[in-house]
């Protein structure tokens, strides 16, 4: 475990994240698994989150040349940014477009990641 790990519930299917880490976990926790993050898109549905600098921060999009559906039985639930040692998320509903525009100051990004409600999570590094 790890902070920013993010772990869904096999009962209810919440999910948690792990915000602070003590200097060791106590192991799994039971009920929760972790959400390893998909990186490859290999069907016509694409997933990965780009990321787009833009003048005064970050653009993220979900499909790259063509939108990522956002119906309500299939859309993407978060999108999110690790710029330097920052964290960024902004929450979508059906009928948003599936992107998130960030505007924070320009730094080293680490990471974008974007949370399917039927395909889990994805990441682009």
């Amino acid at each position: 475990m790890k902070q920013f790990d993010i772990f869904k519930c096999n009962k209810c299917g919440s999910l948690f994240e792990t915000v602070l880490m003590g200097k060791e976990c106590c192991g799994p926790i039971e009920g929760l698994e972790v959400v390893e993050a998909k990186t490859t898109d290999a069907s016509t549905e694409k997933h990965v989150p780009y990321v787009e600098e833009v003048e005064d921060g970050y653009v993220v999009k979900v499909g790259k040349d063509v939108a990522h559906p956002m119906l309500p039985e299939h859309y993407i639930e978060m999108i999110e940014i690790f710029v330097d040692d920052f964290q960024y998320r902004k929450y979508l509903k059906p009928g948003e477009a599936p992107e998130a525009y960030f505007k924070v100051p320009k730094g080293e990004v680490k990471c974008a990641r974007e949370y399917c409600n039927i395909h889990g999570l994805w990441k682009d590094k």
